[in-house]
């Protein structure tokens, strides 16, 4: 069981701090159950209530300091992932994004990011899809990161787009 303080991954909602373990007696919550309050990183002002027995949402501790520093080490050997069918490319970024393994986020962040520039090269579009996921795995993946290596998010995204050869991140809006 996680304890008030830790930093875990709670599915594709990213790295999020545990604010609390309690019961809760709110209406819709049983009252004999305990629940982690989690507060999202990438989205401080949300508030997610999750039974502490949950088995429908992988949830895991945070990556240590020496994984995150092997992981960014690891970067440039780390394969890209085959999209079996692009048919059904959307569900297989989901099941990777569920699963919350983050060699796998790195493969299709190096898959996303060899197609766009092939579709740039062509004089064609990124796919919408494919940009979402991009991105959505990108802020994972650093948040994640920045959390375990105690370092700056802007520090740790140039880190990663250093190893994964790839310029930075444009800022939306």
């Amino acid at each position: 069981m996680y304890k008030k303080g830790d930093y875990i991954v709670y599915g594709s909602n990213g790295p999020c701090l545990v604010a609390d373990v309690t019961r809760l007696s709110m209406p819709g919550f049983d009252k004999k159950r305990k629940y982690y309050i989690l507060r999202p990183v990438r989205s401080a002002k949300s508030t997610i209530y999750c039974p502490v027995d949950n088995e429908k949402v992988i949830t895991r501790p945070i990556l240590s300091q020496a994984q995150a520093e092997e992981l960014l080490t690891e970067i440039p050997d780390i394969d890209h992932i085959h999209i079996e069918s692009e048919k059904f490319r959307e569900e297989q970024y989901k099941d990777i994004i569920r699963k919350s393994n983050v060699r796998d986020f790195v493969g299709i962040i190096k898959t996303l990011w060899r197609k766009q520039q092939q579709r740039i090269a062509q004089g064609r579009k990124f796919t919408s899809v494919d940009e979402r996921y991009l991105r959505e795995m990108e802020e994972i993946l650093i948040n994640e990161m920045a959390i375990s290596l105690n370092q700056d998010r802007s520090v740790v995204e140039r880190l990663v787009r250093e190893k994964l050869r790839m310029p930075a991140m444009e800022k939306q809006g």
